[in-house]
């Protein structure tokens, strides 16, 4: 017997029971960025964070908010004349130089592929007059349309300051929602551009290396890079594989090499774990005796392991992965019971005394009808009988 059960754990060591640990082990990634989060980018479902709303600097991951502020609140076609103070900006520029005209849209090109930060000026500029009512405005811009909470940017290129930052969250959200725009998307997804103005002939080149190629990587949509001494090195970018669109952003990397290692890194757990489905308008949710369902077909974001729903009282359908961790929610409508055929009428005695004297009348006028014909009858058959 003791031998059997020696025979027994010596099995259970060697051959381990086999559980379902797949979300614990893929969630424990090791990143050397101090911040990092991916999202859905269509549905904004949290599928990895790590420190997602601690306060960080982001660099030029910034001009990502420039500039899909500049497309929805400028005129693009609109022609911007290069200030002095656009000029003189520190950093990488596109080489402007005062006095020369250049198209809005041109100068987001700039900004967005070269990471120009005399563009970057020369944008809020010509969109708000100066960088100082372009701050005011792109914070209210941030909280009320984009859903930001803990960003505070003084100016539209990056450059350091103790009062311009933003969380991991934040700028995954920011770029989520520009991602949608279609000109955006376009500008955020060019690897060569070629850019011509009044002292530069060239053709520039973004400097995300996974998006141009130099750290491949299959599926990447867009990326914009960052730098700066004390935010370190910031990363922002954007994939998808066919079944699942993704956004990453890494923030305060020691070397740049991290963190495109830590994007890829969170690319491959993003889509090997999740995919979209969809719940239809007319598919009803029960929950006891109440029923619900979606207002209008939606995309939702669940784990390739099997989808973990749960349904509150009030409607809320709740989507998680296998830690209970929310992934998603969605408020669903209340199905209203139909109400029952209201039954017909019943007749009471005044109906009846109403409709009574109209019968009456129909049996008097049948009763003349018939005088009448017995009447015609009779006084032809005398006739008949006289000739």
């Amino acid at each position: 017997m003791r031998r059997l059960i020696s025979i027994f754990f010596l099995i259970l060591l060697v051959f381990p029971l086999q559980t379902r640990t797949f979300a614990k082990a893929e969630l424990e990634l090791t990143l050397k960025s101090d911040a990092a989060i991916l999202l859905d980018s269509e549905t904004n479902a949290v599928l990895f964070s790590k420190n997602p709303d601690k306060k960080m600097y982001p660099a030029s991951v910034t001009k990502i908010a420039t500039a899909i502020y500049a497309i929805e609140k400028g005129n693009l076609n609109s022609i911007a004349t290069v200030s002095a103070n656009a000029e003189r900006q520190d950093g990488t520029r596109v080489y402007l130089v005062a006095g020369e005209k250049v198209s809005l849209l041109q100068l987001i090109r700039g900004m967005l592929i070269n990471s120009g930060n005399d563009a970057a000026v020369a944008v809020a500029e010509q969109v708000d007059g100066s960088v100082e009512q372009f701050s005011k405005n792109i914070n209210e811009y941030l909280k009320t349309t984009v859903g930001v909470k803990n960003t505070h940017f003084v100016n539209p290129s990056g450059l350091f300051d103790k009062n311009h930052y933003t969380t991991a969250r934040d700028m995954a959200l920011i770029t989520d929602y520009a991602i949608k725009n279609p000109i955006f998307a376009e500008i955020f997804g060019t690897k060569k551009f070629h850019w011509k103005s009044k002292s530069w002939d060239t053709n520039i080149l973004s400097h995300h290396k996974m998006l141009l190629g130099e750290i491949p990587y299959a599926g990447i949509t867009g990326g914009k890079t960052g730098y700066t001494t004390e935010s370190k090195q910031t990363l922002s970018t954007t994939a998808g594989n066919g079944k699942i669109k993704l956004t990453a952003v890494v923030l305060k990397s020691d070397l740049q090499r991290d963190k495109y290692d830590d994007t890829g890194k969170l690319f491959d757990f993003g889509f090997k774990s999740f995919h979209n489905s969809t719940i239809k308008q007319g598919e009803i949710f029960k929950k006891g005796t109440k029923e619900f369902y979606p207002e209008n077909d939606t995309l939702v974001t669940e784990s390739v392991q099997g989808a973990v729903r749960d349904l509150s009282d009030n409607g809320l359908l709740t989507f998680k992965n296998n830690q209970g961790e929310i992934l998603q929610t969605v408020q669903l409508k209340t199905l209203e019971p139909k109400p029952a055929p209201a039954p017909a009428p019943k007749k009471d005695a005044d109906t009846k005394e109403n409709e009574q004297p109209g019968y009456e009348r129909n049996i008097i006028f049948g009763l003349f009808i018939f005088a009448f014909a017995f009447i015609v009858i009779g006084t032809a058959k005398k006739i008949t009988k006289k000739y």
